[in-house]
């Protein structure tokens, strides 16, 4: 057997630059006149601590941390979008670290944060198991993670539209967007005991898209 070590894994294992930039775009649309601003202020209102959130995008999330907040650690995989969230941090009102690594292997120690964070993200990672399963590791036990996610309908019509786009086109157009994953079941199965949760659809008016059907809340991190 080599005892050579494996090679150092590529800074930004992630990259999606076209995707990057129409979501920054995007994004700063739908936070007037989407309403998701208001959703990120209902997200983070009463965390406080040591904070780590995961795939930070381009730092939207960071001007609404209370300042009950200590630190925030922002991991955030694409370039593109994670220098946009260093100059998102250098207008936040409390402390922001703005790092490489992605969700299912994130570089920091177990058990050192208050809380965590997990905005519009569970859609995207590779491995939803393995990045849960690394947010339960670096939580302080009964320590609350913080999710406002989009998921699978509750219908079968959507659900099934839902379940065709994730295994052909969708995810390579939309920087890996999985549209009928279950984040409470995923939470819950990661073993997170779900405190709070609320379903709504966004646009709440209109037509429905794949992406409309959201769930925000919170979950406690198990004793062991």
């Amino acid at each position: 057997m080599s005892s050579r070590p494996h090679p150092a894994p590529s800074p930004d294992p992630v990259h999606h630059p076209l995707f990057a930039r129409f979501y920054a775009r995007a994004s700063a649309t739908a936070e007037t006149r989407g309403g998701v601003a208001a959703l990120r202020r209902e997200l983070l209102h009463g965390v406080s601590g040591r904070v780590i959130e995961i795939g930070a995008g381009n730092g939207l999330n960071f001007a609404h941390y209370p300042r009950a907040v200590s630190e925030v650690v922002a991991v955030e995989p694409e370039a593109t979008l994670r220098r946009l969230a260093v100059s998102a941090a250098l207008r936040a009102e409390v402390p922001v670290d703005v790092v490489p690594g992605v969700a299912e292997a994130l570089p920091v120690k177990s058990e050192a944060f208050d809380a965590a964070v997990a905005s519009l993200v569970l859609c995207t990672v590779r491995d939803l198991p393995r990045t849960l399963a690394e947010l339960h590791r670096v939580l302080r036990p009964d320590a609350e993670l913080r999710f406002l996610e989009h998921g699978l309908a509750p219908g079968p019509g959507m659900a099934a539209v839902q379940r065709a786009l994730d295994r052909t086109l969708w995810p390579r157009l939309f920087g890996g967007c999985h549209t009928a994953r279950d984040p409470l079941a995923s939470i819950e199965a990661a073993g997170f005991r779900i405190v709070s949760q609320r379903a709504f659809r966004l646009p709440e008016r209109g037509p429905a898209f794949p992406t409309s059907y959201c769930v925000i809340g919170s979950a406690r991190r198990s004793p062991a």
